[in-house]
Parts: structure tokens; sequence; C-alpha cells
């Protein structure tokens, strides 16, 4: 049997100096007897896969909303797309791949249903009451709001974990956020996992918004990075059919990114001579990055998606529904509260109504917010 020593022994002989090791973690919140077979974020990866608020991502919106269509990417298959992407690199970087693992798992678990208009709608509602960030939220869930555990709230993941989620967040003053240090730059693995989940997205955003009909190739063609994809595919597959074509080119942008994204990081180790993971987290620039040129093209990439697809008169309307859906079951609940189930009303004790009321409603799928408000606003529809 290969116990969790052995692989703790592994990790010190084969990873980087700069890596996080699982024996080093500053641990958990609350104590735990360690696992005999795994490693602390081996464990923490594992409680996440098996957490409620994971399982909640199948159903919850990337782009395009659960009921257009089955083909189309959700919360979960992002996730896990990101997730390998994370792998891949932090494999080739000699660093922790169950903590970029674990952190690539989590970072999306406090998204709202109908994605980020969901979100949007939601901090709009708590303006008056610390906002929404679907960041803040994921280590909400992980902290507090899972009920799996009999000697703790949340999921009590290693510190290592729960850091790189806080530091994915654009409110590093949030009070759930201050509690990591945002002068202190957090572990390469859990940037690796902020970047792979970019390239994951902007990727797999072109295959739906192909699928869709929003996009189309005669429209790609004025993005350097896909122009120069089409034309290395083509070159060397030249009896394709379209659809062969999409994934090809697709599959051609990820390797050359990830590529480009590990030279560019190992010239930047070299560069600021980072040699113990006290370096990476005392650096004050980012590690983790594309080559300038990369950068650039993806940048490129970007603002294409943002005006052809993200602002799409589709998307946009589809947005606009979401966000009515939202505040007006937010409304519903907080204008009279005995209308949500006894376990949010319990919570509304220690976190206050409006709170309670974000935290139910961020929990939702796609489809269960579509049900809740025909069963509050349909005569019809049984409650």
């Amino acid at each position: 049997m290969r116990t969790r020593e052995a692989y703790e022994a592994i990790e010190l002989e084969n990873l980087a100096p700069y890596a996080a090791l699982s024996r080093t973690s500053r641990g958990r919140r609350y104590d735990e007897h360690e696992d005999p077979v795994r490693t602390a974020f081996q464990r923490d990866r594992d409680r996440v896969i098996h957490s409620a608020a994971f399982r909640r991502l199948e159903y919850k919106t990337q782009v395009f909303v659960n009921h257009e269509g089955d083909y189309y990417r959700t919360r979960l298959t992002h996730t896990l797309e990101g997730t390998q992407i994370a792998r891949s690199i932090a494999r080739a970087l000699r660093v922790n791949e169950e903590l970029a693992e674990a952190v690539s798992l989590a970072h999306d678990l406090g998204h709202t249903p109908f994605g980020h208009s969901g979100e949007r709608a939601l901090d709009d509602l708590m303006r008056d009451h610390g906002g929404f960030e679907h960041n803040v939220q994921s280590l909400r869930i992980v902290e507090v709001l899972e009920e799996r555990y009999t000697g703790f709230p949340g999921l009590n993941l290693s510190w290592e974990v729960r850091d790189g989620i806080a530091k994915h967040s654009k409110r590093p003053d949030h009070p759930t956020i201050a509690q990591y240090d945002s002068s202190v730059s957090p572990c390469l693995e859990a940037t690796i996992a902020d970047m792979a989940d970019e390239i994951a997205y902007n990727n797999h955003d072109i295959d739906d918004g192909i699928t869709s009909g929003m996009l189309t190739f005669e429209q790609l063609a004025g993005v350097r990075l896909w122009r120069d994809a089409y034309a290395a595919v083509v070159e060397r597959e030249r009896k394709l059919e379209p659809h062969l074509v999409l994934y090809q080119v697709i599959r051609c942008i990820i390797n050359w990114q990830v590529m480009d994204l590990i030279r560019a990081t190992e010239e930047n180790l070299r560069r600021l001579g980072v040699q113990s993971l006290d370096d990476v987290r005392a650096t004050k620039e980012h590690v983790v990055t594309f080559g300038a040129d990369m950068a650039e093209l993806n940048a490129e990439l970007k603002r294409f998606l943002k005006a052809n697809l993200y602002d799409h008169h589709r998307v946009m309307r589809m947005s606009a529904k979401a966000q009515r859906f939202l505040r007006e079951l937010f409304q519903a609940y907080c204008s009279d509260s005995r209308q949500l189930p006894p376990a949010v009303q319990r919570r509304m004790e220690t976190e206050g109504l409006e709170r309670a009321v974000a935290d139910h409603i961020a929990g939702m799928t796609d489809r269960s917010a579509l049900d809740e408000y025909k069963k509050l606003f349909d005569p019809y529809e049984r409650v």
C-alpha cells in the first residue's frame, strides 16, 4: 500500500523547489487527523468533488442557459476542461498537480444560476448588504455553507486551496477575502489554475459560439490567433470536414497557449531568481504569464469574443431575462421570508435576511431557479 507519507516523499523528490508541498501545508482551520493514504491536497480535491455545490455546476450557465441545448458548456464541463489544462501546466512546471487541481475544481463553486448575468443581478441587489461576487461566494461555500461534516462547517480545506480561491477575487477588501493577505502573492499552483481557466473559456466559447451560429469562420478570420491556427491546420490536414476543422483549430490554439505559458513562466522564474515558495509569495510580478506576443494575441481574441459573442443580442436578451428572474425571486423572498425553506430561515438568524436569501439563490441551478419562479408567480403551477 502506498501511504500518504510515500506520496509526500515523492513530492519532495520530484517537485521543483518553488512548488507547494503537501507536507508543509499551513493546515486546516479545524484540526483533523491526517488521511492514511491521501495527501492534504488530494483530500481537498476529493472533498470538492463530493460537495453539493460541485454537483450543481452541471446545471449552471457558462454562456448559454442550460435549457438551450445539451451540447453547450455548463459550469461543470468548463471547470473540468480548465482543471485538465491546469494539471498539464503544473506537471510541466514541476509544481503540485493536486493543489492546482483542487483550486481549479473549487474556483467556480460560488457562481450563480445564469452565469455572470445572475452574478451582476445579485451584486446589485446586495449593494447595501456587502455585495456579491462569485469568488467570495466560492470561499464562503467551502468555509461555511457546505454541510457535510459533524466537526466543522464547510469543507475545512487546506489553507493553500482557500488562499488560491481568495486570490482569484477582485475584491481584496471584502471581509471574507481580507483574512488572506492580498500583499502576499499566491502560490504558482493557484495562478496556474487562474490562467488555465482563461485558456479554457476563451477556446470553448469559440466552439459554443460557432455551434450556436452566433460566430462564423469568416468573422474569426479577423482574429490573428485563429487565423494562424486555421492556416496551420489546413496546411497539415487538407481534407477535413468543417466540424473537424473547428475542433482541430481550437486544439491547436490551446496547445500553442499552453506551451507559450510554460515557456514564458520558466523564463519569468529564471529572470526573477525564484528558488523557493517564499520567493514566489514575495514577488510582486505575475510569474505565470503568456509571453508578450501571445498575451497580445489572447487580448485580441478576448476583445473579439466580447464584441461578437458576449454582447450578441441573443446573449443580451437571455441575460436580461435571467436578471429579471433573479430580481423577482430575491424581492419575493425578502418581502415574505416565510416562503423560504426552513433551513434558510434558520440561517437568517445568524446571517441576516438578505445574505441568507442571496446564498439560497446563488446555490440554485438554472433549472431550479426557473422552477421556483414558476411556483412563486404562475397561479397554475403546483407549489
